[in-house]
């Protein structure tokens, strides 16, 4: 499996699936990219992906991720895919959705014969709706869309006064992943001469015949924060969620600095600044993080299960430790709900990249991670420039 750019795509893969999670979420109203943003303790973009990667057929798998997040969104493809047999590359999109897909579509393998495209934001779309359009597409050699009856009365307007009633027994809500034979839908867009609200209406503009089969009520796509709060309860209550299973942790951790090591503070590299010393990299922030859930899981702690008297642990990045409380907590029937982590110190300043690095460690941990810095106004030892603290806490539930 790959998460960069291979250099050697495989030949023998037909499917592909570009999962389009570029856009900014500005009508959601919460401040980062709409993918990277949490639904019921899991991104939106892992939730996007799971049924992607349980599809049986192999499938390459192309993520258009926003510019600023393609090592975040690398780390979680890659969680996410785990073991699965696939490929897998990110692309930064482009500046609309329609320069986005076309990036998505020109990283697929030459092999691929069948594309389809999906976007993020339909994060519970079931693995079975993947499943008929790349049938449906196969078996026809057209274009294919999963669609829904329009149930609402739909009315026909002239500014605010209603001119007549549309007729909804010939109208469907049209959904995602949309299918297409990939050369037909490349030359589509390639011809386009005009924006089209989704890839059936750039495909059908080309002269391309567009089919229908049945949606799902889950595959709706989340807009609106009332669209997120919809998503967040169907998988609560799915899930039998159980608040009062959810357990507290507490994690601290503090390094020196070492001018001669790199500088590597809450998964990020940060060229330039002081690094810290350490058996490991040196990250507090993500030791912190492991020392908090662990501690929330009743599990010991990260001095206990990746001692430094351990060489396999030497030089070894943050992750490898979040990834190794992760999995005893899983080992233990627990999951991540949520994870804080207060970054104090003066340097590195951590204000500009905040978005990034807690995308980075949520996709490690698998669950939303907020991160905030302070300093002690020259106080202590983090005030005299000798190091750097983290506090996290996380809260954990059963599986």
């Amino acid at each position: 499996m790959s998460t960069g750019s291979p250099t050697t795509p495989p030949t023998d893969l037909v499917r592909g699936v570009v999962v389009v999670a570029a856009g900014s979420g500005t009508r959601l109203g919460i401040g980062t990219a709409k993918a990277f943003v949490p639904v019921a303790g899991r991104l939106m973009l892992a939730r996007a992906l799971t049924p992607v990667f349980a599809m049986t057929e192999p499938t390459a798998v192309v993520v258009v991720a926003p510019d600023d997040r393609l090592d975040a969104c690398r780390a979680l493809v890659a969680s996410v895919a785990g073991a699965a047999v696939t490929y897998t590359t990110v692309v930064a999109g482009g500046g609309d959705r329609h320069a986005s897909v076309q990036a998505g579509l020109a990283a697929l393998p030459s092999s691929v014969q069948t594309v389809l495209v999906h976007d993020a934001a339909r994060c519970l779309t079931p693995a079975a709706q993947f499943d008929l359009v790349f049938r449906t597409v196969e078996s026809t050699g057209d274009g294919v869309v999963p669609a829904l009856p329009v149930t609402d009365t739909v009315k026909q307007v002239s500014g605010d006064v209603v001119v007549g009633t549309v007729d909804r027994s010939s109208l469907v809500g049209v959904q995602t992943p949309q299918g297409f034979p990939l050369a037909a839908l490349r030359s589509a867009y390639a011809a386009s001469t005009q924006s089209e609200t989704d890839d059936a209406g750039v495909f059908q503009a080309a002269g391309g015949t567009v089919r229908f089969v049945p949606g799902h009520a889950d595959a709706f796509k989340i807009t609106t924060p009332w669209d997120l709060q919809r998503a967040t309860a169907i998988v609560a209550e799915r899930s039998g969620d159980v608040r009062a299973d959810v357990r507290l942790g507490l994690g601290v951790d503090v390094h020196a600095f070492d001018a001669s090591a790199p500088c590597r503070v809450g998964l990020l590299d940060f060229p330039g600044e002081r690094g810290l010393a350490g058996h490991s990299d040196g990250d507090a922030v993500a030791h912190a993080v492991c020392d908090a859930l662990l501690s929330a899981g009743g599990l010991g702690d990260i001095g206990g299960r990746f001692g430094t008297s351990d060489p396999a642990f030497a030089g070894a990045t943050g992750d490898v430790f979040v990834r190794g409380a992760v999995r005893a907590l899983a080992d233990a029937g627990l999951v991540p709900s949520s994870v804080t982590v207060q970054v104090i110190g003066n340097r590195p300043r951590i204000g500009s990249r905040r978005g990034e690095m807690e995308a980075a460690l949520s996709a490690v941990v698998g669950a939303p991670v907020a991160v905030s810095g302070t300093t002690t106004d020259g106080l202590g030892f983090t005030g005299r420039g000798e190091g750097l603290a983290a506090i996290a806490t996380a809260l954990v539930r059963p599986s």
